[in-house]
């Protein structure tokens, strides 16, 4: 009645299952297995049967497993989807496994797995290498415990490693990527091969100073080939490279040996003594990088701050409020406003300050906030790390704050994001 053209079902294939959790007979079960098959393909539909728990079924009881596979394909399916549902099978089972099915029921074979033990991917790929024509994958490797076959890896690996063309415009798996995450409002994996924003990122000097003459010696494919692109990091691992070509990615040329550069390399190395972190908040380095380059502009003066958080022990309420009091386009400006936490009531008060001046910081959103305690020796009195995620819905970009107050270590980087925001406007 919905009118699918394709219809895909899952049987048992482990005996245990069959029994312990089916409460049938493998008898019975094949049966189901022909006859919804043989239904299916009565009512004009293409059929894809996956065989669940193929893989630990294989294993008990090869002959029952081949037996439940010879159903499928006795009443129809198109395709046998041999299914690693637990995710604890290797590529070598899955290699020698999909080959025994190619060659006893001479049919399409599809593979379906799990990343329980991190080999989803390669295990798909294992498949496809003795004939397997379908991979089961998802965006990001969303799914079941810790996730399917993730389809941003596998694709790249199909077409760009394996030689098989399988999509179009595979330069927008990046986007792609992000945009379902975005999606499912689940923060992105930086290092996620192919399309984490640290997958082509380089960051010890050495590394850099390669890079820098040739791309490919420490890069496995071209970045731009799945919509990625090579990030320069700056740290305490940096040399000169790093500071010269991430000066070049934001439009700042310096040679070797440019005071500038030897000056911010040194300062860079005295700020994460202290405990600054540039390598996870490049808007930072580049505010840095322009201050000391003499371009940076000022957008705004802080005259003062002050945050204040209020709880009713009797009827449970809190609340924060924030005072800013700063001077932009020649006239000073004093706001109040409350939040949900001494942070939001910072951002509510700057903003309200600033967004007559410069309206299209109303675009600009927090996305993330993390607190990192810098030395857990000195219990509450430890120094600080805040790092602030931001975006425009376009665009993300990420600032650092250290004090061995949270509050100013807040503030410094919140100031630093709506910084980077209008600089980059």
């Amino acid at each position: 009645d919905a009118k699918t053209p394709v219809v895909t079902i899952f049987g048992k294939s482990w005996k245990l299952h069959v029994t312990e959790v089916l409460g049938t007979t493998v008898e019975e079960n094949c049966a189901m297995i022909r006859d919804t098959c043989r239904y299916l393909k009565e009512n004009g539909k293409e059929v894809v049967y996956d065989a669940e728990h193929f893989f630990d079924g294989y294993k008990d009881d090869q002959e029952h497993a081949l037996t439940t596979l010879a159903a499928a394909k006795e009443g129809g399916a198109d395709i046998l989807v041999l299914c690693d549902t637990n995710g604890g099978t290797l590529p070598s089972e899955v290699k020698e496994v999909t080959k025994v099915v190619k060659e006893r029921l001479n049919m399409a074979v599809g593979i379906h797995t799990h990343d329980d033990s991190g080999l989803g991917v390669a295990n798909a790929l294992a498949a496809v290498e003795e004939g397997a024509e379908q991979i089961q994958a998802t965006i990001n490797g969303y799914g079941e415990r810790t996730g399917n076959c993730n389809m941003t890896s596998v694709l790249p690996n199909l077409q760009l490693k394996m030689g098989i063309k399988v999509v179009e415009n595979l330069d927008q798996l990046t986007t792609i990527s992000h945009f379902i995450d975005d999606l499912a409002n689940c923060s992105h994996d930086p290092r996620a091969p192919f399309v984490g924003t640290t997958a082509f990122s380089h960051k010890g000097g050495m590394h850099v100073n390669a890079v820098q003459k040739l791309a490919r010696t420490y890069e496995h494919i071209r970045p731009e080939e799945v919509g990625n692109k090579q990030r320069i990091l700056v740290s305490e691992l940096s040399g000169q490279s790093n500071v010269l070509l991430k000066a070049k990615e934001i439009g700042f040329e310096m040679g070797k040996g440019d005071p500038v550069a030897l000056s911010l390399l040194s300062e860079l190395k005295q700020l994460e003594k202290e405990g600054y972190e540039f390598e996870a908040a490049e808007a930072s380095f580049e505010l840095l990088l322009r201050e000391k380059l003499g371009r940076k502009q000022v957008f705004f003066e802080l005259l003062e701050y002050t945050c204040s958080s209020r709880h009713d022990g009797v009827s449970g309420y809190e609340r924060c409020s924030a005072t800013v009091k700063l001077k932009a386009a020649g006239e000073e400006c004093f706001t109040v406003a409350e939040g949900n936490g001494p942070v939001n009531a910072l951002d509510a008060a700057l903003r309200k300050a600033l967004e007559p001046i410069y309206p299209q910081l109303s675009k600009m959103n927090l996305e993330d906030y993390r607190v990192r305690i810098i030395d857990s020796r000195l219990k509450t009195g430890a120094k600080t790390r805040v790092l602030l995620d931001s975006t425009d819905g376009e665009t993300s970009w990420s600032t650092v704050g250290v004090s061995n107050d949270i509050i100013a270590a807040s503030w410094e980087a919140l100031v630093d994001a709506v910084e980077y925001f209008l600089v980059t406007r």
